[in-house]
């Protein structure tokens, strides 16, 4: 299984994902607005936008709460919300990447910066660690119990130029092709849960027991920040490795 999609699923059976409706239903608005503001506030003529709606739909999130986070996009209310990476190292030299959303960048520099610091890490500046990472396409599908040869087939599409085979799957694509890649095994069938540009590390930090839960608690406190939409890590996530801490 793939190494993040399976830390997730732990996380979920421990309770540890958004364990309060109100704190997804503030992200899922959050990337609305990003994408409404990146465009259209027609899903239809902005596929960023699309995506965040559809995902929002999927996770029951009610249709005023998108309408008025499209409405905030286009001045009706509210703070203005910008989107800002953060880079930095953590504990064991795991760095970290975190794609935010907020309506004050000192304050969520500040609170970033606290949880660096609380697990041994250190915030850093722009493009101190980004250099570690490419930029990608990343498609968290379900592979419906499909052996990993019969399921790779199928990802036989221009632009998918990798997968980390799993339930779910995660499947890399050039950025600029991750629309075409989508649309393509949406249009075969496949259930796509999540579908967004991301980054990939070059290289892995491989760590287990105690050093890997420490760098997962790191992981997971920047995760559950209010302004972090995504985070991106360097850290080598194993079957061995995670099941150990299941």
């Amino acid at each position: 299984m793939s190494g993040h999609s399976k830390w997730h699923n732990i996380r979920l059976r421990k309770g540890k994902v958004d364990a309060q409706r109100g704190a997804l239903f503030t992200k899922l608005s959050k990337e609305i607005i990003l994408a409404a503001k990146s465009g259209s506030p027609d899903p239809d003529a902005n596929y960023r936008l699309k995506m965040a709606v559809e995902k929002a739909r999927e996770n029951n999130m009610p249709a005023d709460n998108v309408k008025r986070a499209v409405a905030r996009a286009t001045g009706a209310g509210g703070r203005e919300i910008e989107e800002i990476r953060y880079e930095g190292y953590g504990p064991h030299g795991v760095a970290a990447v975190i794609d935010a959303a907020t309506d004050n960048r000192n304050r969520t520099a500040g609170e970033l910066r606290f949880l660096f610091g609380k697990h041994g890490g250190t915030l850093g500046e722009t493009g101190s660690v980004a250099w570690m990472f490419d930029p990608v396409g990343i498609l968290v599908v379900d592979p419906r119990g499909k052996a990993e040869d019969a399921f790779t087939e199928e990802l036989l599409v221009d632009g998918v130029i990798d997968l980390e085979y799993g339930e779910p799957a995660e499947i890399y694509t050039i950025p600029t092709a991750l629309r075409d890649v989508r649309d393509a095994l949406g249009g075969r069938g496949m259930k796509i849960s999540d579908a967004y540009l991301g980054m990939r590390p070059k290289t892995k930090v491989a760590l287990e027991g105690a050093e890997l839960g420490q760098a997962l608690g790191f992981l997971e406190a920047l995760e559950d920040h209010e302004d972090a939409q995504r985070v991106f890590s360097n850290i080598e996530l194993t079957d061995a490795a995670l099941e150990a801490l299941a």
